[in-house]
């Protein structure tokens, strides 16, 4: 899946860890991602946790899309930040599955916690 997916190599992501219903995923905050006011845009902090939530929920080999997100923000990050993001299942049913991650910076302190529903489609990724 990380060898067709541009916008996860773009931001940098390396793939630590992925197993079923699980995925642990890092990257590093560059320059060019920070927002108006010092601090690192809250859209970069969601794509990362969304790429850990897709990884988490399509290592099945069965399609699946995000149906609902959110994200909470706890902490500012900063350039040159390593983040590493941990999607853990919480539910996997037959059409949906519940994901929880967590967003920790090279402190270990969290930064941000997201949760996503994803819907699981009949295809499947590989054939």
């Amino acid at each position: 899946m990380m060898q067709h997916d541009r916008f996860s190599q773009w931001l940098g992501i390396e793939v630590l860890d992925v197993k079923e219903g699980y995925s642990k995923i890092k990257m590093t905050i560059r320059e060019e991602m920070m927002n108006g006011f010092g601090i690192i845009h809250g859209g970069v902090t969601f794509s990362l946790a969304d790429s850990a939530f897709a990884f988490a929920c399509n290592n099945r080999n069965q399609l699946s899309v995000a149906l609902d997100t959110s994200i909470n923000f706890i902490k500012p990050v900063h350039v040159g930040d390593e983040l590493i993001a941990e999607a853990t299942e919480l539910h996997n049913g037959k059409s949906t599955g519940l994901y929880h991650i967590e967003i920790f910076n090279q402190k270990n302190h969290k930064v941000a916690q997201f949760k996503g529903l994803c819907y699981r489609t009949d295809k499947q990724l590989i054939s």
